[in-house]
């Protein structure tokens, strides 16, 4: 793995020298009876020192937060209808949509972030996730954006949200380093939008340069990495640093192959690098597991709300 070494003091992990391209060779769907993946997860989680959870979008897809299909039809009807096309498939598609002027593009926005950040609160596998590890130290890196694992009670030090946030703004430019709380911005937009259109004066402007204001949602190379994200990305570090050599469990939840180099292959470069790790991997559709990691991993091809609550049970039913 790929360290910076700053002025000869020990190497120190960063987000950008995390980061993994290298996918395995060997991956095959296991073939374990999912009763006993179950217990082999748990046992694993039990007998860890340490728990490095890893999320990526199946989880919240899992909990209930999907971008297509009812829910984004139920919600978005009228930016369907006044758009149409290729964009308007589903949340995440929508939102690059080429939207005319500003307010159309906060019109969209303010609503996406109450869907998605405000209005669901914190939901139940999210509180059973949180159940399943509170009692071990933990650490989350995320690519998840809804705020979920902030609302569920993971305290902030423990959590690395790489990618952003649905309910932070920043500039369009990234041309200070800086993002901003927009809960109330979009709450007072939800109230005035009409036409799928936010009022002209209640559009955000940046602070600093007077231009326009954008989401805090890695996309391009503006997005701006606040000082609380690096913190966050210290705070990630230290914990690799403590729990490398010692029993860890990597705990991937729904992190497939659309980004696997945030999550899926640096876990993996975790494992080949440390042999006290031990990798339990959660996907609906893509839990394969290279074969080379022998019974120190566990794929299981699941929905994860069972997953986790079946989890859970085995975890709590066998505590001391």
């Amino acid at each position: 793995m790929a360290q910076r070494i700053l002025f000869g003091r020990k190497p120190t992990t960063t987000f950008q020298s995390f980061l993994s391209g290298v996918p395995a060779r060997d991956y095959i769907f296991q073939q374990t009876l999912y009763e006993e993946q179950i217990r082999q997860a748990a046992n694993k989680i039990k007998e860890a020192d340490f728990i490095l959870i890893g999320a990526g979008a199946g989880l919240s897809t899992a909990a209930g937060l999907t971008m297509g299909g009812a829910r984004f039809t139920e919600n978005f009807k009228e930016f369907i209808e006044k758009y149409g096309g290729p964009y308007m498939r589903d949340m995440y598609s929508a939102g690059f949509y080429p939207f005319p002027t500003e307010e159309a593009k906060w019109g969209y926005w303010s609503k996406n972030g109450m869907v998605n950040r405000i209005l669901p609160g914190a939901l139940p596998l999210y509180k059973k996730l949180y159940q399943l590890v509170e009692k071990k130290p933990h650490f989350v890196l995320t690519t998840n954006v809804d705020h979920q694992f902030f609302l569920v009670g993971f305290e902030k030090k423990n959590v690395f949200a790489t990618q952003g946030d649905y309910g932070r703004i920043q500039c369009q430019k990234g041309c200070h380093p800086k993002t901003y709380d927009a809960i109330k911005m979009f709450h007072q937009m939800d109230q005035a939008r009409k036409d799928c259109l936010v009022p002209s004066y209640m559009v955000p402007k940046c602070p600093v340069c007077g231009g326009p204001m954008e989401m805090n949602l890695r996309c391009d190379q503006y997005f701006v990495e606040d000082e609380a994200w690096h913190e966050a990305e210290k705070r990630f570090g230290a914990f690799l640093e403590k729990c490398k050599d010692k029993k860890t469990v990597l705990l991937e939840l729904g992190a497939g192959f659309n980004t696997p180099t945030i999550i899926r292959f640096p876990f993996e470069a975790l494992m080949r690098e440390h042999k006290d790790m031990s990798l339990v991997r959660l996907n609906l559709d893509e839990a394969v597991i290279p074969q080379s990691f022998g019974e120190r991993a566990v794929g299981i091809n699941e929905d994860m709300g069972k997953s986790i609550q079946d989890l859970l049970w085995e975890v709590s039913s066998h505590e001391d």
